[in-house]
């Protein structure tokens, strides 16, 4: 570390480092970071200090086309007690071998492990989530549960197991950090930190990330979403539709009407739907066989898999794995291979919490939150 460095780094920062993929998305990486940025102004003092990490230092693209020019490569000579990968879209393509032994290099080391979206996809492939809870966007939850049967997932908001952290997308990372700085320095600055970015309330680790059709239905049909829970919770055994409707207490018939008058189909069909989409999940962010992949969404043979999924995706499953990997996508693999010259690495610049917290000494908010008694 350089003298200005240490200068900003005072003994009671925690140092932490979000390692950027290829198409990360950026309000996740925007809410962990404010809520850090938050926490010094409040304080006055820098409680935490973060860097932008890529792994060769150069410029990458966000899921929304914004091009970041990290503060470092995540080879520099950082002092990190916490490494926070920040996912996206395509995650599965957005890392190398190079990353997943970096990550696991600093596992090693003592490190303070999460992600943010879609990050807890490349810990679970390092092998750094193996028996530990975690959660990732909805989206990502079925192939990450296949493709890592050790790791624990959880339809949770956010996960904090021991040394690990791991969070959905959205602004659930400023819940998730908020929540740990409630641990590091107790509940008042947390709160503090609510009230500025005008938070009705701090969401914990009970809550839950919500099914689509509940965005659509809201709290009017309990009896329908309940079934459709019931129908995302048993993909791989599927429940037949006498027993669907006992459930929540209808006749077959009430709950046909039920999905005709509100998702304009039968429920078998949304069931297939729903199996079908979980197959193309796994196809698209897996390497199962799709023989694997029909067995896991219900059904009793490929051929009847194939015929349903091209007959509802107008694709053959094959295909739709051939297809995955965009023409657009460019080779990422690591750069440091034999063959390839290295890029070489500038030195870090000083942490950006420095800049924002002198910015912030004109604000009325600053230093309001009193830590002395901690």
């Amino acid at each position: 570390m350089t003298e200005s460095q240490t200068d900003v780094t005072s003994a009671r920062s925690r140092v932490i480092g979000f390692l950027l993929l290829n198409n990360f998305t950026m309000i996740s990486l925007a809410s962990a970071v404010e809520a850090l940025r938050m926490a010094n102004q409040l304080s006055g003092e820098e409680l935490y200090a973060w860097y932008t990490l890529t792994d060769d230092g150069q410029p990458i693209s966000a899921s929304d086309g914004i091009m970041i020019t990290p503060d470092a490569s995540m080879h520099s000579d950082l002092q990190l007690d916490t490494v926070i990968v920040a996912g996206g879209v395509n995650v599965t393509n957005a890392y190398t071998k190079g990353h997943i032994s970096w990550l696991q290099e600093m596992a090693r080391k003592g490190c303070k492990l999460g992600g943010v979206c879609t990050g807890a996809y490349l810990l679970a492939d390092a092998g750094l989530l193996d028996g530990y809870d975690c959660s990732t966007h909805w989206e990502y939850l079925a192939s990450l549960q296949e493709a890592f049967p050790k790791v624990n997932c959880s339809n949770k908001l956010f996960t904090m197991d021991r040394n690990r952290m791991t969070s959905s997308g959205g602004t659930v990372p400023l819940d998730m950090m908020m929540n740990m700085i409630k641990q590091e320095h107790g509940y008042q600055l947390s709160a503090a930190i609510s009230e500025m970015f005008i938070c009705d309330r701090i969401r914990d680790e009970s809550d839950q990330q919500k099914v689509p059709l509940r965005h659509v239905l809201g709290t009017a049909q309990p009896k329908l979403v309940e079934v459709v829970a019931l129908m995302e919770a048993n993909i791989e055994e599927v429940i037949e539709m006498d027993e669907l409707a006992s459930y929540v207490g209808l006749s077959r018939r009430q709950l046909e009407r039920l999905f005709q008058k509100y998702l304009e189909c039968s429920p078998s069909k949304y069931y297939l739907r729903l199996r079908l989409l979980r197959a193309r999940q796994l196809l698209k962010q897996s390497t199962m066989p799709i023989i694997d992949i029909a067995a896991a969404c219900g059904f009793v043979s490929t051929p009847h898999f194939s015929k349903c999924y091209r007959e509802q995706m107008g694709i053959p499953p094959s295909e739709e794995r051939q297809a995955k990997v965009p023409d657009d996508v460019t080779d990422v693999e690591d750069s440091r291979k034999p063959g390839r010259p290295t890029v070489p690495q500038p030195a870090p610049k000083d942490s950006t919490a420095r800049a924002a917290i002198s910015e912030a000494k004109t604000e009325s908010t600053f230093g309001s939150v009193n830590l002395k008694g901690k």
